[in-house]
C-alpha cells in the first residue's frame, strides 16, 4: 500500500474519532504490534540496502506524522471532555452565597440562662442533681409522708431499681436538689435549682415533662419580708418592668409555712406564675439544720410558662415540636 495514502487513512480515523477508548483503537491499528504502519517495517528486509534508507525513512516519517496526530486528538478530546463537565457544573457567581446553617440555643434554655444570670446578680448560685430520685428526697424529706393528699397531685412516674426493691421516681419537682445541697452545706445557702420535671399531664399549657426552676435561701434572720423583696426585684427585672404589680396569696404547700401564690399583673388581669412560702421547720430538722436558729424561704416556677410569657407564645407544646421554622425564630 501506498504510505502517504496510508497515512491519511489513518489521520481521517483519528480526527473522526471523538471518544478516547475508540481513539486508542485507531492507534493499535496503524502503530500497534500488528498495525498496518508498523508492518510496512517488516518489509524492509526483503529490500535492498539504497530501498532500505528511502522507504525506512518514509515509513518513519509517516509513524511520527501518525502519532503527533495522535497525541494532538488525545489532548483535544481531553479538552472537550473538561469543557462539558464544566459546562455541567458551571456556578452562577452572581447568586448569594450559601452558608453552612448553624443551630442555636432552645427558647426555653435561652430564658432559663436569663433568669440564672438575674439570679447570680443577687447572690444565688446554680446547684444541679439527678432526675431519677428516691421516695425520701422527692416527698418524705419535704414533709409530705406517703399518705399526704399533695402525693395524688404529683401523681407521676415510677421505675424499679431502688434499694431494697424500693421503686423510684422521675422526680416531680426540683425541691430534691435543695434537699441534696441541704445535706451536703451547711448555712449559710443562697441556691437556685433549675432542671427537667416529671408529671402525668398534658394539655396547651402542660406537659408530662416540662422544666422548672426552684430557689432556696436558708440564713440566720430570713423573713418573709426577704422572699417578696427577691420575687419581685427578680420579676421586673426580667420582664423589664420598673412598675410591675406583683402580688402574693395565701396557699398551701406541704414544704413550706406559711405558703403563698405569686401574680402578676399583665394585659389580661392576674396571671398566677409560682409559689412560695418560708421553709417548713420540718424539711429543716429532715437535712440536719435547727429551725430555731436558722430560718429560709423556696420558690419555684415553670420555666416553660416563663418561655411563653417572654416570647410570647400560646402554646407550650410549639417548645417541643421540633419544629425548625419554629425554632429558628430564637436564633
Amino acid at each position: 500500500m501506498d504510505v502517504q495514502a496510508l497515512l491519511e487513512q489513518g489521520l481521517a480515523e483519528l480526527n473522526a474519532t471523538s471518544e478516547a477508548p475508540a481513539l486508542e483503537n485507531v492507534k493499535a491499528k496503524y502503530v500497534g504490534k500488528e498495525g498496518a504502519i508498523t508492518a510496512l517495517l517488516k518489509q524492509l528486509g526483503s529490500l535492498s540496502h539504497e530501498e532500505k534508507k528511502t522507504f525506512g525513512a518514509t515509513v518513519n516519517q509517516a509513524r511520527q506524522a501518525f502519532e503527533a496526530t495522535l497525541n494532538a486528538r488525545r489532548e483535544a478530546l481531553a479538552q472537550e471532555k473538561l469543557a462539558r463537565q464544566l459546562a455541567a457544573e458551571a456556578l452562577d457567581i452572581t447568586l448569594p452565597g450559601r452558608n453552612r446553617g448553624t443551630g442555636g440555643l432552645h427558647p426555653v434554655t435561652l430564658v432559663q440562662q436569663r433568669i440564672e444570670a438575674l439570679f447570680a446578680s443577687l447572690g444565688f448560685t446554680v446547684a444541679d442533681g439527678p432526675e431519677i430520685e428516691n421516695d425520701f428526697h422527692n416527698f418524705e424529706a419535704l414533709n409530705i409522708p406517703k399518705d399526704h393528699p399533695a402525693r395524688a397531685m404529683q401523681d407521676t412516674f415510677y421505675v424499679d431499681g431502688g434499694a431494697n426493691g424500693e421503686p423510684l421516681v422521675l422526680r416531680t419537682h426540683t425541691s430534691p436538689i435543695q434537699v441534696r445541697y441541704m445535706l451536703d452545706h451547711k448555712p449559710p445557702i443562697k441556691i437556685v435549682a433549675p432542671g427537667r420535671v416529671y408529671r402525668v399531664d398534658s394539655d396547651a399549657t402542660h406537659s408530662p415533662m416540662f422544666h422548672q426552676m426552684e430557689g432556696l435561701w436558708v440564713e440566720e434572720g430570713v423573713s418573709f419580708a426577704d422572699l417578696k423583696a427577691v420575687i419581685t426585684d427578680w420579676l421586673r427585672n426580667f420582664f423589664e418592668r420598673d412598675d410591675l404589680q406583683v402580688r402574693f396569696r395565701p396557699s398551701f404547700f406541704p414544704f413550706t409555712e406559711p405558703s403563698a401564690e405569686v401574680d402578676v399583673l399583665g394585659e389580661r388581669g392576674w396571671l398566677e406564675i409560682g409559689g412560695c412560702g418560708m421553709v417548713h421547720p420540718n424539711v429543716l430538722r429532715n437535712v440536719g439544720i435547727d429551725p430555731e436558729v436558722y430560718t429560709g424561704f423556696a420558690f419555684g416556677f415553670g420555666l416553660d410558662r416563663f418561655a411563653m410569657l417572654y416570647y410570647g407564645v400560646n402554646d407550650l407544646r410549639l417548645f417541643f415540636e421540633n419544629d425548625l421554622a419554629f425554632l429558628q425564630q430564637f436564633k
